[in-house]
């Protein structure tokens, strides 16, 4: 007798199973095992219902080939999200935690048509500019600063003491922040996302950024903000600051995944030991399986429509789930039989991310850089112990404890990014330890 088809298994404790509700991308379940949760929703097809907060619901697209037609067709769905339905019409509260992530603002991700085309050719080409020698030397000695920190202990947090801080670094660098400034930018974006007084988090952040336009309109340099200020497209000061905060904000917590993502899977897989070229491969793998934002791209209907077999509404919220477009069964042999870099991990499209060659860059080198300076890290704690971090967009680790051999303390060398490197700190204009971070580290590299 032929074997009968087994039904889908939901994911433990799956509140939708059986209720007709919307599957749940919230909660300590889904960030134990997204991947159970993207195996049952495929049984819905290439799209499924989802939440992504109490009251906040989507339709998730879980297949690759569908994730595609959306992202490369703009004339059917578009990304400003003053078009969000149930946020315009007072369904879901400004004050929800997905908000912030999801709401209108006036950059190149949630604008389309000719405006969207003005403000990402302003930030591809600026982005364009950076001189990959400098972005390599600026992420070692940001790596060697870091583990300055940590190394003679014999153990750390790969990802507060680490992955966390060194995009916040080396960003800071790239884009000429003085250590004033660079110092509440780093309290703003950690302040976002570590959810403390995440308002004034905000308010910091756009503050400091708006000093560093100001301040770059009077004394231009070498760096992202200058070269961004400089191009053709003639951005306002609004617009100079929206663009910056984005590209600060949404390289951070990306470029934080990763690292940390690709640092957990080279502790916890013993083949990589066995191979040349292993971060390379590493940070492929964890692009296709584990990427560090694992749902988003927010994208709305210009009208109501049938898509992928599913009614949709003009204005409803759909999201593409790279990780589960990136683990569809389909995909194994087509991934083994093509580019192993083929993945959505950096969306697809006339938004997809314009910053991933430099993010690839940091990455290697921070990781590589690590690796070199603590060659017999391991894992501190038992694998199944670790918790990941609650959030249906990024995919990321709360900690990754580490141990190894003490390493002896690095040589400070002075940065060699040219008469524009960051001044050094005034006495006084940081409060606290983590605000003082940039300061402390501008003062290493030059004592």
């Amino acid at each position: 007798m032929d074997a009968q088809p087994t039904a889908p298994v939901p994911p433990p404790g799956c509140p939708a199973h059986h209720s007709g509700a919307r599957v749940p991308l919230h909660g300590p379940g889904f960030a134990a095992d997204p991947q159970a949760y993207y195996a049952y929703l495929r049984h819905y097809g290439p799209t499924a219902p989802v939440e992504l907060a109490p009251g906040v619901e989507a339709t998730l697209v879980t297949d690759y080939s569908t994730a595609l037609q959306l992202l490369q067709d703009s004339g059917s769905f578009r990304k400003d999200a003053r078009r969000w339905r149930d946020l315009s019409e007072g369904r879901i509260s400004p004050d929800n935690p997905v908000v912030p992530v999801l709401s209108y603002r006036p950059n190149c991700m949630f604008t389309d048509g000719a405006e969207h085309l003005r403000l990402r050719q302003a930030v591809t080409d600026s982005m364009a500019r950076v001189d990959s020698r400098r972005l390599s030397q600026s992420t070692e000695q940001v790596s060697n600063y870091l583990i300055s920190q940590f190394g003679t202990r014999g153990s750390a947090d790969l990802l507060g003491d680490y992955a966390k801080q060194l995009p916040l670094f080396v960003f800071n660098e790239l884009f000429g922040c003085p250590a004033d400034i660079g110092d509440r930018v780093l309290f703003g974006i950690n302040g976002m996302f570590d959810g403390i007084n995440a308002d004034r988090a905000i308010e910091v952040l756009f503050g400091a950024v708006g000093e560093l336009v100001a301040l770059k309109r009077a004394r231009p340099g070498e760096d992202v903000t200058s070269w961004l200020m400089q191009h053709v497209a003639k951005l306002s000061d609004e617009e100079m600051v929206h663009q910056l905060a984005l590209l600060l904000v949404a390289g951070n917590e990306p470029l934080r995944n990763l690292i940390g993502n690709t640092l957990h899977r080279l502790l916890t897989h013993d083949a990589y030991a066995h191979k040349g070229g292993l971060i390379d491969e590493a940070i492929d793998d964890t692009l296709w399986e584990n990427p560090p934002m694992q749902n988003l791209a927010p994208h709305y209907p210009a009208s109501d429509m049938e898509f992928a077999g599913q009614k949709l509404q003009a204005g409803e919220l759909v999201l593409v789930s790279f990780a589960a477009a990136n683990t569809g069964p389909a995909l194994t042999a087509a991934r083994q039989a093509g580019s192993n870099r083929a993945h959505l991990a950096w969306s697809a499209g006339p938004h997809a991310c314009p910053s991933k060659e430099p993010a690839r860059q940091i990455t290697v080198t921070a990781v590589e850089n690590l690796l070199n300076r603590l060659p017999d890290v391991e894992l501190a704690v038992p694998e199944d112990s670790l918790v990941w971090r609650p959030g249906p967009f990024n995919r990321g680790l709360a900690t990754l404890p580490a141990r190894f051999t003490p390493a002896e303390a690095v040589r400070r060398t002075v940065p060699q990014a040219g008469p524009e490197a960051p001044a050094r700190p005034e006495a006084g204009k940081a409060n606290g330890k983590r605000d003082r971070m940039w300061s402390q580290f501008l003062n290493w590299l030059t004592t």
